[in-house]
């Protein structure tokens, strides 16, 4: 497994992280454990995980994945010591007791509950990395990061991070924490794969000009690159929404399997070594289901694509046309 620098700061981190989003309402725990076993065994010390996790589609409870990673670190082995492992708040959660604050949003009051609360449930005293998992809309910067400040200084997490920020709040927010002194976000975890390129106009050109690591989520699309959407065995958030295919699309689809067998390499891990040759992408996130499915997705690290497959992959799922201003002016 090859290793690179979590943005500016000095954390080596694994190229590929794993996924968590799945671990109880979709896949068992006694599962879930052998996935994190090869997972480490292969190299991946990176897991991702949020405290809203372990619920999807009606199913499970919020939480349920940190507690499965949780009950995994105390089989021991050095699992923990081996493991970076990320977390997020801001998602909605089952916990009565909070009342209207357990809905979507992000506070000071949320950030440090939360936080205890995840920690309880991995069974750990800090995090590696505390993500806020979207934009807060209401509460000032100065609650926010306040509350960060805490966190990183109580020991509680080493560096926190930002998800699903556009490039405008990811400029607010480096620019509020400089004026406090602080590191800030460190990464930020955003969607993007061959089917999904606007993040290249704005959000991936700003990380890369300062020095945040970028982490993917859906590098395979919900599934529609993972090598099975022709066949109707997309990705689980795809099926769960109703994904389907037109006609366009699946042409598209069959002509990309064609470039991949000419590589010699499945269509997964040649989506994953696509974004692996962006300069401003740290790691995608990886979701698998067992075992073998790790194993597989390890040598997307190792693949490097040649100009003309690029080339190729860009002419199939055409981009914004570079970064903005670039893309649509001059």
């Amino acid at each position: 497994m090859r290793h690179t620098y979590l943005g500016r700061t000095g954390l080596k981190v694994s190229r590929l992280v794993l996924g968590t989003f799945n671990f109880g309402w979709s896949t068992e725990p006694e599962q879930a454990f052998e996935i994190m076993d090869a997972a480490l065994e292969h190299g991946i010390t990176v897991f991702d995980t949020a405290d809203s996790y372990g619920k999807w589609a009606g199913r499970g409870h919020h939480g349920w994945a940190e507690e499965i990673i949780g009950a995994w670190f105390a089989l021991g082995g050095g699992r923990r010591e081996s493991v970076i492992i990320c977390s997020k708040v801001y998602e909605a959660v089952d916990n009565p007791f909070e009342g209207l604050n357990a809905e979507r949003g992000t506070s000071a009051y949320k950030i440090k509950r939360h936080i205890d609360g995840t920690l309880r449930r991995l069974g750990t005293d800090h995090v590696e990395l505390y993500q806020q998992h979207h934009v807060e809309y209401h509460a000032p910067w100065e609650e926010l990061f306040g509350a960060y400040e805490d966190l990183v200084s109580s020991g509680k997490t080493v560096y926190v991070g930002s998800s699903n920020f556009g490039a405008r709040h990811l400029c607010w927010a480096r620019a509020a924490a400089d004026k406090r002194g602080f590191l800030g976000f460190v990464s930020e975890q955003h969607k993007y794969s061959l089917a999904f390129r606007l993040p290249e106009l704005e959000v991936l050109p700003a990380c890369e000009e300062m020095g945040m690591g970028v982490i993917l989520w859906s590098p395979l699309a919900s599934g529609l690159l993972g090598g099975h959407a022709l066949d109707g065995r997309g990705g689980e958030r795809s099926r769960e929404s109703g994904g389907h295919l037109d006609a366009a699309a699946r042409e598209r689809l069959e002509r990309y399997h064609r470039l991949c067998a000419e590589v010699g390499e499945t269509p997964a891990n040649v989506a994953l070594a696509w974004t692996l040759a962006n300069p401003a992408v740290t790691a995608p996130i990886i979701g698998p289901r067992t075992p073998d499915q790790v194993s597989d997705a390890v040598r997307a690290a190792e693949i490097e694509l040649d100009s003309d497959v690029l080339a190729r992959l860009d002419e199939l799922f055409p981009g914004p046309g570079g970064p903005a201003p670039q893309a649509d002016a001059w």
